[in-house]
């Protein structure tokens, strides 16, 4: 190998290198304050641990769709815009947007 190709193929190792440490700092690791709680939006079994519904105390053992006291995390900001179909109590569809606090 020429004294050349080495300086060639040591700065091609070192751009790639420097790539793929861009991507390691790039994609860091969500934090806490970056999640919410939001009630009334998880579906059936996809409740986050520790639901304050009855019968269902920890992830994945929501009954139904939507339990107004089942929480699932979703982006801090994005709960109170979040929209679900509902069906209130006669029976007739409703929209309900999440919420920061349990459901009724």
């Amino acid at each position: 190998m020429t004294p050349v190709m080495k300086k060639a193929s040591a700065a091609a190792l070192a751009g790639a290198f420097a790539a793929a440490l861009s991507m390691t700092i790039a994609s860091s690791p969500a934090k806490a304050d970056d999640f919410e709680k939001c009630y009334g939006v998880s579906k059936a079994g996809a409740n986050d641990c520790a639901s304050e519904a009855a019968g269902s105390s920890c992830a994945g053992t929501s009954k139904a769709d939507y339990e107004p006291k089942a929480w699932k995390l979703v982006k801090t900001g994005t709960c109170t815009s979040l929209e679900v179909d509902v069906k209130n109590a006669d029976g007739s569809a409703a929209k309900r947007k999440g919420s920061l606090m349990p459901i009724g």
